[in-house]
This record gives structure tokens, sequence and C-alpha cells, in this order.
């Protein structure tokens, strides 16, 4: 066992050594693995439980009878969103690959004048989004903080957590893991991004885990036309928060 793992890292390292490309490439996928599995872990809410959500809200003068005890976990989620799916992938490109995040779109200039498709994009979604409202499997999963039809003090903070986590899954589908892979693979390198993608979205309504197969190939393809997925990541989240806003009219309105 341990020779076929010698023979294994050799492999690597000299497959490493013959392109820029192949060295970036490997980085990018082991980088992956890692932080895919990192976050599944301990990067959902559902994982912030135990001490470690008691601690954090008792700093907060919070406890477990407080009606906002519960939104602690999607306020962990943005906070290990922007750990796990943005700075880390950072580190790894200044300090491993040697590059600027630029080049993995991490970057807004020069990228304005694409604003419009994804405007265009988001108005197509408006009636499919109303459409799959009435459905009870929509209803029953958004949004994902139930507790968010309880008035707008505990929509707004959910809201912003849900969107800063959209903005780490698109730096990291769509900008670390796609650009990453592209200099090695071309337009390939979308459909390994894809893969990874749709799985995140397991335990979510069937549809929207088949739709996430063709909407991560067309913000992957948008990102790297564009250079960047910041705009894919406004979208995303304007996406999201009009889902459950869609969810929570259909359910009758605000509660509180």
């Amino acid at each position: 066992m341990t020779g076929h793992i010698r023979n294994l890292v050799a492999d690597l390292r000299e497959t490493m050594a013959r392109s820029s490309a192949d060295r970036r490439a490997i980085v990018t996928l082991v980088t992956a693995c890692i932080l895919l599995l990192v976050f599944g872990l301990w990067g959902r809410p559902g994982s912030f439980h135990g001490p470690r959500l008691d601690v954090t809200a008792r700093l907060l003068g919070l406890d477990a009878t407080s009606e906002f005890y519960q939104l602690l976990r999607y306020l962990y989620w943005a906070v290990s969103s922007v750990l796990v799916r943005i700075v880390a992938p950072c580190l790894v490109i200044w300090l491993v690959l040697r590059e600027r995040p630029g080049d993995f779109g991490y970057r807004i200039r020069g990228t304005t004048r694409h604003a419009w498709i994804y405007l265009v994009f988001f108005l197509a979604m408006l009636p499919i989004i109303i459409a799959v409202s009435f459905t009870e499997s929509f209803q029953n999963k958004y949004p994902m903080y139930a507790q968010a039809i309880m008035g707008w003090d505990h929509f707004v903070p959910y809201e912003i957590a849900y969107a800063i986590q959209f903005f780490g899954v698109e730096a990291f589908f769509r900008g670390f893991l796609t650009f990453g892979l592209f200099q090695r693979f071309g337009y390939y390198a979308l459909l390994i991004m894809v893969i990874p993608y749709s799985m995140v979205h397991f335990g979510k309504p069937p549809l929207e885990v088949f739709a996430a197969i063709p909407a991560g190939l067309l913000l992957g393809y948008l990102a790297l036309r564009t250079g960047s997925w910041l705009y894919g990541a406004f979208l995303h989240s304007a996406v999201g928060i009009t889902m459950d806003l869609v969810a929570i009219l259909q359910k009758g309105g605000f509660q509180g």
C-alpha cells in the first residue's frame, strides 16, 4: 500500500512538472476536494450546534429560548462560506499557485458592461419561480430558516446571511474551480465543476436539483466569458431571496 502511495505521489509530481496548467489543475482539484469535505462536515447550518452554538449565543446575550437562537446557525453558515469558499481559495491562489485572484474571476473591473445579461436571466427566471412556488415541495423547503416568516426582523438578517453564502458558492464553483481547471481542460472544466455543484443541492426539491446542472453550466460559461463570477453571485442571491419571498407569500405573508 505504501509503495502505491509513493508511486502516486511521484506520478503527480511528474505531471505537475510538465506545465503550469497541469500544476494549476492538480492544486485546484486537491484543494477543492479538501474544502468540499471541510464545508460539508463543519460549514453547514446543521453542523453548528451543541457547546459552540450555546457559547456563541451567550456571547451575544441570547439563550436557547430566544426567538433568534436558530438564526445563529445561518449566520455561522455565512461566515463559514466566506472563510472556506472565498478566503481559503484566495490563500491557495496567492501562496501556492503564486497567481492573482483576479485570474480566477475574483474581480469586477472591466465586467460591468455584462451586468445586463444577468438582469435578463433574472427576469426570465421570475415566471418559473412563481410557477414552481405553487408546489408543496417548494413551500415546505423555503425559506430554509422557518422563522423568516415571522417578520422583517427575522427575514432581513437571514437573507443577508443567505446572500453571503451565495457569494461563497459562486466564488468557489464558478471562480476557483472553473478558472482553476480552464487552462488544462478548456470548457470541459464546466462539466467537472458542475458535478460537485449539483451534489450540494441534495435535499432540495428534485426539480431544483436537476436544474442545478444547466444553471451551473450557464453561470460557469458566463463567468469565463466575462472574466468574473461576481454578477453570477448577485443573480444567484436575487433568485434565492425572491424564492423565499414568493414562498412566504404563498403561505399567507409574514406572520409576525
